[in-house]
């Protein structure tokens, strides 16, 4: 799985990142030595590619570990560079080559005799191999799909106010093809589905329909800026004559990264004023948490939004813009969290008692809101954790989502979902808009990656200086094979008398 530069030829011999020496060399890492400084260290020698190892079992690695890895990923995401770096899952033949390249570094702190005796003559080495005979082409038809759907109140018209819930479906990391994105944001996902079926079973039945409408919405570009999102508003106040949004909004709750802690942040761009419906879900909020889950810390987050930065950090602060009251319920409290983007999100690190917790904590605030309902909703919140291990089965990166069967089969899947809860579902696509940077994506890279077992260079060099020598020796020979011929006949003849 290869991210970085477009299609990358790579012919370089495998060494470690401690290793003093990496230029054209291919750099290769576990998540357990990878760091910011390693991988700078890399580009600066201008190392010929960066291989990572990524383990099967990444609930065994150390929380330290992991966070030192996604720090460095972050870094790495956030800088430009030709150099190619490859994500690889651990197999036998990668970790016995990891082993040899190691010990063959561990070698080198040794006297220097030893050293260059065993890299000219015993030492072997790995040749990295990756050949791409086809370019890797721009991603031109890439689409970001929005779902809705409205849970309405029959003969209401438009003067009950509206409660959106939403949240973006995509995911990211320094390799698309592996980012599985379970917490950041699967979590979101899982939950807004659930609370989708459970008000839908309240809206079916006239005696416990509540005075509001409910609109649930999935967006992608979540990685990108929140474009989906932004997109979709625009849909909705710029675009359509008739909408939900147009009207009486209560509030809009973003549901981001909730499959873990103990601590809830809501995040926030101005704070809720007294006698506001933010306000009112706050105080419905806390008396949960305190009656329920005690030992949970609800916290509350303002951010002002600093229109000079072009990105938003938030979802709600693309609402926020547009001068509808938003937040975002987190588990997070920074934003800049290298979680929301790393390849090491996965149902390894998934809390499933915690996201069905806070899965039982949103919709009972929520019930408790709109009608004062406060029935228990434990059970109802069982499907969550099939509904995580549903998104997580594929990848789910932008520039994915429409390319393969499998990930064509999940947008699919997440229709269908609102399709069985719920009333109607819509669809719209990306269109670009001069205000905002353009991305491209580019597509996978089906080349695999090779590696063979080589004698390393300076074998070749002793190799080669010996051959001269011995060429050195037989052309001195010929040249004076009668000065030699009589030396070595004189010899004889001394050695029988």
């Amino acid at each position: 799985y290869q991210t970085s530069c477009r299609g990358a030829i790579v012919v370089a011999e495998a060494r470690s990142a401690d290793e003093p020496v990496l230029t054209r060399r291919c750099v290769i890492m576990k998540v357990l030595d990878f760091t910011t400084q390693k991988y700078l260290e890399a580009q600066r020698q201008n190392a010929a590619a960066v291989l990572i190892l990524l383990p099967k079992n990444i609930s065994g690695v150390p929380h330290d570990t992991l966070q030192s890895f996604m720090v460095g990923e972050s870094e790495a995401l956030l800088k430009e560079t030709l150099m190619p770096v490859y994500v690889a899952p651990e197999d036998e033949q990668l970790l016995y080559m990891y082993e040899e390249v190691k010990q063959a570094a561990a070698t080198r702190t040794s006297s220097i005799f030893i050293r260059v005796l065993r890299s000219m003559v015993t030492a072997t080495a790995f040749q990295i191999l990756v050949s791409n005979n086809v370019p890797i082409k721009a991603i031109t038809d890439n689409t970001i799909v929005a779902l809705e759907v409205r849970l309405l109140l029959p003969g209401a018209g438009e003067d009950l106010p509206t409660i959106v819930i939403t949240a973006h479906y995509d995911s990211y990391g320094l390799a698309p093809w592996l980012s599985y994105g379970a917490d950041s944001n699967g979590s979101g996902v899982a939950i807004l589905l659930e609370l989708a079926r459970l008000f839908h079973k309240l809206f079916s039945s006239p005696s416990t329909r509540p005075p509001y409408h409910l609109m649930f919405s999935l967006t992608g570009g979540g990685k990108y800026n929140f474009l989906g999102t932004k997109r979709w508003i625009e849909e909705n106040l710029d675009h359509a004559e008739s909408s939900l949004l147009h009207d009486n909004v209560a509030f809009v709750l973003c549901l981001d990264t909730l499959a873990n802690s103990d601590e809830l942040y809501m995040h926030v761009s101005r704070p809720p004023k007294p006698d506001t419906p933010i306000h009112a879900f706050i105080q419905q909020l806390e008396e949960v948490v305190t009656s329920r889950f005690p030992w949970v810390r609800l916290g509350l987050v303002h951010k002002k939004i600093n229109l000079v930065e072009s990105t938003v950090a938030w979802e709600h602060e693309r609402y926020s813009l547009r001068r509808i009251p938003s937040f975002t319920l987190s588990h997070l409290e920074d934003p800049k969290s290298e979680l929301r983007g790393s390849i090491l999100d996965t149902m390894s690190q998934v809390d499933f008692r915690k996201l069905k917790r806070n899965g039982v904590v949103i919709a009972e605030a929520l019930a408790r809101y709109m009608y004062n309902l406060s029935d228990k909703v434990d059970k109802c919140m069982e499907t969550e954790c099939v509904l995580m291990s549903f998104l997580t089965s594929v990848p789910r990166a932008t520039q994915l989502l429409d390319k393969e069967p499998s990930h064509v089969l999940l947008v699919n899947s997440l229709e269908h979902e609102f399709k069985r809860y719920l009333q109607q579902v819509y669809r719209h696509a990306f269109r670009q808009d001069k205000r905002d940077p353009d991305i491209t994506f580019f597509d996978q890279m089906n080349q695999p990656i090779v590696m063979y077992r080589v004698k390393p260079a300076a074998f070749d060099l002793f190799l080669g200086g010996c051959i001269a020598g011995y060429l050195g020796i037989v052309y001195y020979t010929i040249q004076n094979f009668g000065y030699l011929y009589t030396k070595l006949k004189a010899a004889v003849k001394s050695k029988h008398q």
